[in-house]
This record gives C-alpha cells, structure tokens and sequence, in this order.
C-alpha cells in the first residue's frame, strides 16, 4: 500500500484500520490463542514496487494470506503471482477482481460500476441531472470507472457531455480541466486519488462554475479530499462509500471502531477508508475463528465466502457480485460531520 507519495493518506488509513482489528484479536486471543502478524511494505502506488513487495511477501515472509493490497493498477500487476495465496479485501473496486474463475478472490467492498449504479440512479433517475461529465485517472483504475460509467449512463441513453484526464501519481489537472471546460456539465464525476482531485476541484470552482455538482467514488477517500479542500470547498460533493458512517453511533461495529481508535490517538477522528479495512479484517478474524486449526489457505477462502448471511457488527455480509458488502452509501459534508443522502433504496 501507498504509504510515502502523494496518495500516503489512504494507505496510512488502510493500515490503520487493519491494525485495529488485528490487535484487538490478538489482545483478546480470539483465533485460539494464535496471532495475526501483518507485515506491511510501502509500494508509493507503483504497481513496479508492488509486484517487488509481492514476490517478497510470498516468497521470502511465506505468509498465509495477502490483505488490504490499495489500487487497481497495483493489483492488476500481481494477479499473475498470487494464485498461490487468497488474495483477500483488496481496497479497489476493480472489475477484473469479481470474474468468478479467479477462485482464491475474496473482495469485502462493493464493484466501481456498482457505486456507479447507485450515483447515477440518484442523480438522474431521482433529481433528474442530465448533462454528466468525467475526470479521471489515466490508468487502469480511472479506465475502470469511466467503462463502469458510461455503461451506466447507456442504460439510460445518456452520453458523456465532456471527459478529462491527469497521469497517476501527478498533481497535473490543467489538461484534464481544460478538456471539461467548455463541455458545460451538470455533474463531474471523479475516479482519481484525492490530491488531484482535490486540485481539479478548486481550480473548476475558482475558474469555471460554482454550480457544478461532484459525484466521488470511494477510492477518491471522502476524508483526506475534505482535509485538502476545507469545509467551505466541500459543499456542492455527493460522496460515494462502500462502507455505512463510521460516525454511527447506532451501529456497534462503528462503536468499537470509535473506541479503539481513541484509545491509540485521541485526536483521530477516522476515515471511511480506515473503517472499511477495520470491518474488512474483522471478517478475516471471524474467518479464522471458524477454522480452528484448520487454518490452510484454501478453507480460509470458504470460510470467508461462508461468512454470508452473518453480520460484523450490525453490518450485514451477504457474498453478492464478488464482495461481501454488496452496498454503496451515498452522503454529503454538512457542518463538520458526513450526513448519510436519503434516498430511494434498490
């Protein structure tokens, strides 16, 4: 995971949250006394690094698992040298990770075209926006939600009114704000990391239009976009999240979450990034717990299919579409705090 480089936020916020819940099992000896050990390797979101890491972790660490690996390129580079470990909550909505012949998958998020479904019923079906725009990154992973976009829109006989790139890695947006100036969009929807965007953002309201509605998916990270961009910045941004609030206090996981993080920083607020790898790992545990010492590689991938029908603290599992939390939330920044959108559910 990106733990240096201009994407460091969702790595640290991945890790974070995988780290809670592991040290909590290994506290309690949840797993029968056996402890988790996550070795973690910095990978600055260079699929080149990534594939380094990856030999090293299956080769020289001999671990029992990969975990929480972040990106849809990075990913994609390892998929040919992870066929011999389950490959397990991968934070990428990536197509390619839910094709069924891949038996060793177990993703815990929802799909990119799935957050797409959900964005576009709300914006258009529901509040009737019809001119959509995109800003991507040009790789594989900003490919991913621009296909996933447009077929969603196809559906509805809509065509893209304007698109607009930047390089992974980059903070260069001047092309990509250029290509969607005079595309007159309703709504700009980003897939990109949440610098850039977070520049594409404020260079559009400080030389475009104030008016413009943005429509992030969850890979964009709500909480480091916020931080970059100020509340007054944020207004006017319906966020996408696989993951239901982490400020919920009606939710016990949300409440553990909460607990745990403060008792290692009192200051941290959390991040949809850090709770969606924190219940990510709570399944894992759940997995191993039923294993008992049974723990080889090829039963933990059917007890983690096998957790469907549970539930990890109020949030319920049901292994749909390649993923184990089949859902997309919708929420917008209001006062301070993300406020969950109110709409019609499917």
């Amino acid at each position: 995971m990106p733990l240096s480089g201009i994407n460091k936020e969702l790595g640290k916020e991945v890790k974070e949250g995988a780290e809670l819940a592991f040290s909590e099992a290994n506290r309690k000896g949840e797993i029968g006394g056996k402890k988790i050990d996550l070795i973690v390797y910095d990978d600055k979101y260079e699929p080149a690094k990534t594939l380094a890491n990856t030999r090293r972790l299956i080769d020289r660490d001999d671990v029992c698992a990969l975990f929480g690996f972040v990106g849809t390129p990075t990913s994609r580079a390892v998929l040919p040298y992870i066929d011999v470990v389950p490959f397990i909550a991968p934070y990428t909505g990536a197509s390619f990770l839910r094709d069924p012949e891949w038996k060793n998958i177990v993703n815990f998020r929802n799909s990119y075209a799935r957050e797409m479904e959900t964005i576009v019923h709300y914006l258009h079906d529901e509040k009737g926006y019809q001119r959509f725009a995109i800003f991507y990154q040009n790789d594989s992973y900003g490919i991913d939600g621009f296909n996933a976009l447009t077929q969603v829109l196809k559906k509805r006989n809509i065509e893209l009114v304007g698109e607009g790139t930047y390089k992974r890695n980059t903070l260069s947006i001047r092309h990509g704000l250029e290509d969607l100036r005079r595309s007159a969009p309703e709504v700009v929807v980003i897939v990109g990391a949440y610098k850039p965007s977070a520049r594409f953002i404020r260079a559009w309201r400080k030389g475009v239009s104030g008016d413009t509605l943005f429509a992030t998916i969850s890979f964009v990270n709500a909480d480091a976009l916020i931080r970059e961009l100020g509340p007054d910045l944020s207004q006017g941004i319906l966020f996408s999240s696989t993951v239901p609030s982490y400020d919920d206090p009606s939710l016990p996981a949300a409440r553990e979450y909460r607990r745990l993080l403060g008792s290692t920083d009192p200051n941290t607020r959390g991040s949809f990034a850090s709770f969606e790898s924190f219940l990510a790992a709570k399944t894992v545990i759940r997995a191993l717990e039923r294993l008992g010492d049974e723990s080889k590689a090829e039963r933990l991938i059917h007890s983690l299919k096998g957790l469907s029908g549970e539930s990890i603290g109020g949030i319920p599992l049901n292994y749909k579409n390649g993923a184990l939390l089949d859902r997309t939330y919708l929420f917008r920044y209001q006062e301070g705090r993300f406020v969950s959108v109110p709409r019609t559910l499917r």
